[in-house]
Order: structure tokens, then sequence, then C-alpha cells
């Protein structure tokens, strides 16, 4: 079983399908802050995780693999930790401006390698990712938006950025239970299941209007299913230490669709905060190209 899409796309430069990728990523989560007036950001996020499970079971049809009990039981961690961290990160998302939210949130992979690295390279990247980080903080808390919003928006980005770090480190684990995205499946309908008794019935205002149902399943495509093909067709053409450079462009991306979207235009110290923050996540690519792909292939968030 192979998760890799073929076709047209194999002749698109690499470099243009991450930033389509990325683009469409938040492009959903753009939309889903469109949702926060109908219900709230945890029930729009819940939704996008159910209707995500639903499009990815139905892509990746994960019954016809084999599961043992103990592959299934980490998938189950798994999909609550993903969970736990798209939950948090649309509350931050409800409080934040979404290149703020995004940028901070990169704190859980650059963490990740820094303490599982080896060279001065993820150290540094830390420190770096660190520096970004006061410095976006500090322009957001003068930016006029109100106490009760950051701290909020803080806790929570803090929490899905811790989130990621675990996403990373379990999705490893749970890499051998199945192709990525066929476990991906299987987790995002774990978390989606487990959140469902305090989550699906205060979702339901959303699904009266078929405009907010059409809204939900958009979201569900531009940030799961789109970056994820994408992402299994760019693993297959360049290193690890290629495609760990290239996540360095999301932040910039997030910025880009919050000014174009929501019109959340970025200060030139945010922007530094942004560039700061790219550089760190550049910083961890690894050197050698024999790095398995699927060491990365985790990092893309849920």
């Amino acid at each position: 079983m192979t998760d890799r899409p073929s076709g047209a796309l194999e002749r698109v430069p690499v470099p243009a399908l991450f930033v389509v990728s990325g683009l469409t990523q938040y492009l959903g989560a753009a939309i889903a802050v469109g949702l926060f007036a109908v219900a709230g950001a945890v029930e729009v996020g819940w939704l996008r995780i159910a209707a995500s499970a639903v499009l990815l079971l139905v892509w990746r049809r994960p019954w016809r693999a084999r599961w043992s009990r103990h592959d299934l039981a980490w998938v189950v961690v798994f999909g609550v930790v993903l969970a736990t961290m798209n939950l948090a990160f649309y509350v931050a998302i409800d409080h934040l401006p979404l290149g703020t939210a995004v940028a901070i949130e990169f704190c859980g992979p650059v963490a990740v390698a820094a303490i599982t690295g080896r060279g001065w390279r993820e150290r540094g990247a830390i420190v770096v990712a660190a520096l970004g980080v006061v410095l976006l903080a500090g322009v957001t808390v003068g930016s006029g938006i109100p106490r009760a919003d950051l701290v909020v928006g803080f806790v929570a980005i803090a929490v899905a950025a811790a989130c990621w770090a675990g996403y990373i480190v379990l999705g490893r684990r749970v890499a051998g239970a199945g192709a990525g995205v066929t476990s991906l499946s299987v987790a995002m309908t774990c978390g989606a299941l487990v959140f469902a008794p305090l989550l699906a019935l205060p979702s339901l205002p959303v699904l009266a209007d078929w405009r907010h149902v059409l809204a939900v399943i958009a979201i569900a495509a531009f940030s799961s299913v789109v970056p994820y093909a994408l992402e299994q067709l760019i693993l297959g053409r360049v290193s690890a230490a290629t495609f760990s450079v290239l996540l360095a462009l999301l932040p910039a991306t997030a910025a880009v669709v919050g000014a174009v979207v929501l019109a959340q235009l970025p200060t030139p110290l945010e922007l530094a905060g942004l560039l700061l923050v790219s550089g760190a996540i550049a910083m961890t690519a690894r050197r050698r190209d024999g790095s398995a792909a699927s060491d990365v292939s985790e990092i893309l968030p849920g």
C-alpha cells in the first residue's frame, strides 16, 4: 500500500508543491476562523477533526491493513494528542494572529530537534526560535489585543506546541503500524471519537446551514487531506534535510494567508520574528540525505 500520489503532480517543482501545501493548510485555518461566530473555536476544531477523519478513511480505507492490538493502542494515544493539538491551535487562532500562532507553535518541533540532536545547529536553533517568539509575543502584547485574549491565546498555543512535540515523537513510534496517511486516518478517527461526548452536541449548530457544512468539508480537505497528500509526494522526491528546510516556509505562508484572508497585516517587527523562527526551523535540517523520510513525515501539523 502506498500513500504517494502520481501523475502530473510529479512534474511540478517541489518548492511550488510545498508552498501550495502550506497555503491550503492555513487557508483551511482561515476559513475556520470565519465559523467561530457560529460555534466556538473548540467546536469548529472538533468538526474539522471529524470531517478530516471521514475523508481520510474514505481515501485510505485502513481496514484493509492488518493492525495488532499494540499498534492500535499507540495509534489511539497518537490520535488523542493529535486532536488536542488541533483543538488548542484553533483556540489560539481565535485569540492571536494566525502567523504569530503558527510561528510560536513551531517551538514544539524545534524543541524536539534540539533535544534529540547532537550538533550545535540544533542547540542554537532553540535559542533563535526563542528570540523570534519573544519578539512576536512582545509585538502582540503591544498590539491592543485584550489581556484576556492574550492569556488564552498564549496558553493555548503553548499547549499546541507541546502536543506537536508529542505528536512527532509518537508519530515515529506508530509509523510501523501502516503507511503514514493510513495511520493518520485511524488516529484522526480515534481523536474525534474521544472528544465526541464533549463536543459533538455543541457543534451541531454549525451543521444547521448547508453553507457551513461545505465550509467544514473545505476546512478538512484544505487542512488535512491536501497537505498530507502533497507531503507524501514531496517526501518521495527530496531528502529529509531538504524537506526540513522547506518547513521554514510555513510560518511565512501562514502570515500571507492571515494578511490576505483575515486582514492580519504583520508589522516589521513581526516579520523579523517570523524570519527568526523560520531560520530556527531551517537550522534543524538534517545534513545527511540518507535520513529516513519518516523522521520528518510527522512534522507537519495535523
